[in-house]
Formats: structure tokens, sequence, C-alpha cells
């Protein structure tokens, strides 16, 4: 069954958490929501222990009056099923469900998702709150959506309890089809004597002496994910029984420093994939990460998606909370829309004046509607108001980049040959330069079809199965270019070392073999022929059929291969062999995209955003101009800017700061 979400346009709202406030102010709150343009609003999402304030007693009587008076006031709701946050009272019922750290420190309630995954008696209680809410509110004319918990694994992504050790058993026990050998085979148990004879003698990856087995932290990153992923997946079948045509949802949190879930495993489970995002403020270029995110979670969702969560202005949990500069809210969420977000929302409708996140930014905040922040949530509701059409349309990526959670995990577990490699980090280095340039991306899995796509970006890609690569080489081989990043295609699925040489799965088809590598110290550098350098890595490259790009010209390496290039088939690789500096990276990239006829959506002056998203019978161009001077920007013929309802005749004028949204007819 296909569940859609009946908000009309383009959904606009945030967490709505009335229960904060007293009932008088409820009225001032949805007359304000009206003013914002606000359709959606999430409810319930901390509001366990008001609903059930004893086990097995119910008091639905307030959140009866929110949904009721949303409805009125033509408010839809994403109504929440508040499992983030169990009530102290289920804590000292059930004082066994409460998380134990790596360390064996049992954790205390008091905040949220203070909860180990693997309890049963958190399930339970869980999954009779959903029924509650699922039985009572199936058919309320203002509930369009299901929001399932609150940011999953957020703060309890590992339990180390005994529970969650016998979970862990079961886990291993159905993936390696209760074969105990099968196991001991693909951890490589010989080494250091950690050989089992029993299930039970398997533990998660607690403190020990020395260096944990990479593939036994492997596999308990993979069951944490899924872990949650169970219990997501219980919430949704009680829900779907109540209310079959109803769409659920759950927030991911595909931003720089989460990485606990394989959303791959996630998304197809989700009716509508949402996100949340928020900005580092250290970050001096946060809008590449907007992008970043954006189109990895469009790649995911395969298509629209919702922004559940992000800020108007400052957050509360960095180091330094900087408020957002002029316009950046707006040009934010309008990246986000640019990225493939059918919906808008934030943390949250209201400031909060009491708890953890009080100093957090709002809709609207402390100061009240008297604030740059109101006038600026003001505005945006109209500017997504008159972006209704948008509604639906989709990316046309001819480039994709390849994301792996299982990748990400494994090269960021300790013994590797440089501690100074983040995936993340690698990820972004390439795709920055695609972005400055205005070129589409999407993010793919290893084995994703790769049909659509002229070029393939595997800037980090440790581990890779068989299938994985092999469909990576295939696509080469067809007529595709597919570019490759340092220390790729080292490991298997199990994190065993491929032997006969590095780039392991890839040697053959890049045309390279390394037989020793050289990682660079921090701040080190090697010079490149091209003039450049090379930063993080090196490697001793022997050609094997590929031609030379750039080669080392110091070091110890100086003189070998640092770049190549080699003809596949009907096809075309490349091997990065050390981190190009940006400049050298991006005119790398430039070269790669162009021999391969990919094209960036729109030519734009330096720091103008381009990005573009194709409906049936027209392209919506969005131009998000990040620096502090005017810019004009070609378009085509009969063009109309969305935001103002002018004509566009040619060229669209995008003031500094500003943000344009340009209708091309298709055929023009």
């Amino acid at each position: 069954m296909t569940r859609e979400l009946s908000v009309e346009g383009i959904a606009y709202g945030g967490d709505y958490n009335p229960e904060q406030w007293p009932e008088e102010v409820w009225a001032e709150d949805v007359r304000l929501m009206r003013e914002a343009g606000v359709n959606m609003v999430s409810v319930n999402i901390f509001a366990w222990a008001l609903l059930e304030p004893r086990e097995g007693e119910y008091d639905f009587s307030r959140l009866d009056r929110i949904l009721a008076l949303l409805h009125e006031n033509d408010i839809a709701a994403d109504l929440a099923t508040p499992t983030a946050a169990p009530p102290a009272w289920f804590f000292r019922a059930h004082p066994e469900a409460l998380p134990v750290d790596r360390d064996g420190r049992g954790l205390s309630y008091g905040s949220r998702q203070t909860f180990c995954p693997s309890s049963p008696a958190y399930r339970e209680a869980a999954l009779r709150i959903t029924g509650e809410l699922a039985r009572r509110y199936a058919d309320h004319p203002a509930v369009v959506m299901w929001h399932i918990h609150n940011e999953y694994g957020c703060h309890n992504a590992e339990c180390h309890c005994d529970e969650s050790a016998a979970a862990f058993r079961r886990w291993l026990r159905a993936k390696y089809d209760d074969d105990l050998a099968a196991l001991n085979d693909a951890w490589g148990t010989t080494f250091w004597s950690q050989w089992y004879y029993d299930w039970d003698e398997i533990i998660p990856p607690r403190p020990t002496g020395a260096v944990p087995n990479p593939t036994h932290q492997l596999d308990w990153r993979r069951f944490c994910s899924d872990a949650l992923l169970s219990l997501y997946e219980a919430e949704r079948e009680v829900l779907q029984e109540a209310a079959p045509a109803t769409p659920a949802t759950t927030n991911f949190m595909v931003m720089y420093n989460f990485d606990a879930l394989d959303y791959w495993r996630w998304a197809p489970k989700l009716d509508l994939v949402s996100n949340d995002h928020y900005l580092q403020s250290a970050d001096p270029e946060s809008q590449i990460d907007v992008a970043l995110s954006g189109d990895l979670v469009r790649s995911l969702a395969g298509g629209p998606w919702l922004l559940m969560e992000h800020s108007t202005g400052a957050v509360n949990w960095q180091p330094v909370n900087r408020a957002k500069g002029p316009g950046e809210l707006r040009r934010n969420a309008l990246a986000h829309v640019a990225r493939g977000a059918d919906g808008i929302a934030y943390f949250q409708w209201r400031a909060a004046k009491a708890g953890a996140e009080q100093w957090h930014s709002a809709m609207l905040p402390h100061a009240g509607t008297d604030s740059q922040i109101w006038r600026d949530v003001v505005r945006l509701g109209a500017d997504l108001r008159a972006l209704a059409e948008v509604r639906g349309s989709v990316g046309t990526a001819e480039v994709a980049v390849v994301w792996d959670w299982d990748a990400r995990w494994a090269m960021e577990l300790p013994s590797q040959p440089s501690a100074e490699l983040r995936f993340q980090d690698l990820v972004r280095a390439w795709y920055e330069p695609l972005w400055r340039a205005g070129v589409a991306v999407d993010f793919v899995r290893p084995d994703a079809d790769l049909s659509a796509y002229r070029v393939v970006l595997a800037p980090s890609l440790y581990l890779v199965d068989d299938e994985g690569a092999a469909n990576l080489v295939s696509f080469a081989a067809g007529g595709g270019t597919l570019a490759v990043g340092f220390h790729s295609g080292a490991v298997d699925e199990n994190c065993h070392v491929r032997l006969g040489g590095y780039p392991g799965a890839f040697r053959e088809a890049l045309g390279v073999r390394t037989d020793e590598l050289f990682p660079l110290l921090p701040g080190e550098t090697v010079g490149l022929s091209g003039g450049g350098t090379g930063a993080l890595w090196s490697e001793r490259v022997r050609l094997a059929g590929a031609e030379p790009v750039e080669s080392y010209t110091t070091g110890p390496l100086a003189g070998a291969p640092a770049v190549t290039r080699n003809s596949l088939g009907e096809g075309t690789t490349w091997y990065l062999a050390t981190q190009p500096d940006p400049a050298t990276l991006a005119a790398l990239l430039d070269r790669i995209r162009t021999e391969a006829a990919v094209e960036p959506v729109r030519t734009t002056p330096q720091g103008v955003e381009a990005a573009l998203r194709r409906g049936p019978d027209a392209d919506y161009l969005f131009l998000i101009n990040h620096t502090d001077r005017d810019a004009e920007v070609p378009v085509s013929a009969h063009a109309t800017e969305l935001l103002t309802g002018r004509p566009a005749d040619g060229s669209v004028a995008v003031a500094a700061g500003d943000v344009a949204v340009v209708r091309e007819p298709r055929g023009d």
C-alpha cells in the first residue's frame, strides 16, 4: 500500500510541546501558527509520563484537547509515540531496563533514551502505550502521520548489559546460521587465542587489555543498529494494524557527528523518510554540510523526504552555540527544499523556559514575536506556500558517491594504518568541489543500480564485499567512470584483508598494485608533480596497466604514481593514492566528470549554490547566494521566479545572501 502525507504543498511546522505550557497559551500558539503559515506539527514526542501516570492507567484528555484544537485550526498532526522517554515509574519498576555503558557503569534515568534497546520490559511497555495511541487516534481527522519514537540511538545506540549480551548472541546465531565455526572463521579467532567453543562465551566488545577483535566490533555495530530497528518495526506493526493507510516515519540523524545506525537498512522500512539536521558552529561553510546531508537523505528516500528538525538559530549542545546570521535561517531551509525536502520543520515551536533545552532556539523565541527569528519564520512560511508546486519533484544527478556505513565503521576502528582518517571528512572533501561547481550528486550503496550515472566516486570504501566490488567494477567496464580513493577495497565484509596487494578488491580494475602503505603524519604533506600537495596518505604504487596522472615529488616515494587513470572495458577508472589539496582535487574531479560529459546544473558566479528539482512539466532551479555580492544567473526563456512571482526571461538576479527559485518550463 502506498501511504502518502495528506498535507497540501510543502509541510511546514515543528515539534509542538504544549504540555510544557499552561493551557491558556495554546490558543495563542495556534493563532501564531496560522500567521506563520504552519500546516503540520509533531506532537506527543515526550509526553509518556503524562499519558500513563501509572502503569496501565491512561489519561488522554490533554492530548484529545490538543488534537481537537489543531484540527479546528486546519493544522495537521504528526502524532508521535512517546517511547523515547519512559517515565520514572517505569524504571523504578524495571531497573534492569536501564542501560549499561561500555565501562560497565549502570546509567540512571532522568533524561531521555535512558533504556536498553534489548530490554523485554521496555519493549512491552513501549508497545503497550503505542497500542493505546493507535486504537484511540487511528481515525482522528487531525492525524496525518505517525512519528515513531524520536532520533533512535541518539543517546543509547549501545548498551553493554547482560540482556544486550544475550540479544547479541541471538543475533549472531541467526547471522551465522547457528554455526559457531562459521563465526570463528569470520572473526579470525585463531588470532590471540580468541576461539569460542560455546555461544555463551561471547560478550559485547567491552574494554579489555589490548585492541578488541575488529570483526567482533563491526558485528556489534551491526547488531546495535538492528536492535533499534527491531523496536521501530515492532511499533510500526502496531500502528499499521490500527491505521493501515496512515504513513509512518522516524527521524533520522544524517549529520556530521552521528554514525550509529545503518540507514540503508532502515530507509525501506519507512513510508516517508525524514531527517534531523543541525549545523556545526565550528564549520565556516556549514552550507556544504546542509547540501551533503540533503543529497544523502534524498538518496536514502529514493525521492522527496521530510526535514523533521533543524534550528531557527543556536542549538544548546555544542561548546559554543552560535546564532544564525542574517538570512541564514531562510537559506538553510530552502537549501533543504532544493535537495528534495517536501517538508520543513524545526525543533521546536515555542522556546522552552525550563529543562535541558531551554537555550535551544525555536520558531517562537523567548523574545516573542518582536524578534528577527519570528519575522524570518513568517517570511519562510510565505516562501514555502509559493513553492507548493515543487512538492514531489525529484533530482537529476549523473554523479553518484558511494556511502556505506559498514565501511565507515570498519575504517574508524582502532589499529588502522592511520588514526587520522575520518570517513565523512574524506567524502566531504570529494563532495565539496562538485557542490561548488553545481554538479548534482546522489549517494549510493556499493551494490546499488548504477545505470542512471555516468560517474561513480568512491572516496572512502575501506570495506567492501565481493558483490559490491563487482558491481562497481562492472559499472566501469560497461562504459562508466569509476574513481576510487586510497585505502579502499582493503578488506572484505568480515574485515579480512584482501591479499595480493592493495587496493585489494579494485586492484585489477584500477590497473595498479601497492605493496606498502606510507600514511602521513598530522600536518605532513608530500609534493605532487602538478604543483599541488597530498596529505593524510601515500603508498608505493606500481603501474599494472594504468597511466600516471600525478606523481609524488617529495618524500620516500618521490617518482612513484600518486594519481592514476586506467581504461577498463568500455570505461575508465581512476585511483587517488593520496588526499590532494583542495585545488588539485577540484581540478582532478573537474577533469573526471568533464571527460564523462557531466555538466553542472547551471554555471553560476562563485559562492552561488545551484540545485535542480525536476517536475513533470518543468524544472525548478534553486539559486542560493552565500556571498555578500549580488549575482546574475542565466535561466531559460519564459521562466518565472516563484518566490516573487516575477518573470525571469533569460536571467534572474539573486541579491547578496538571498535565494531565487526559478520555474523553467520543459522544452524551453
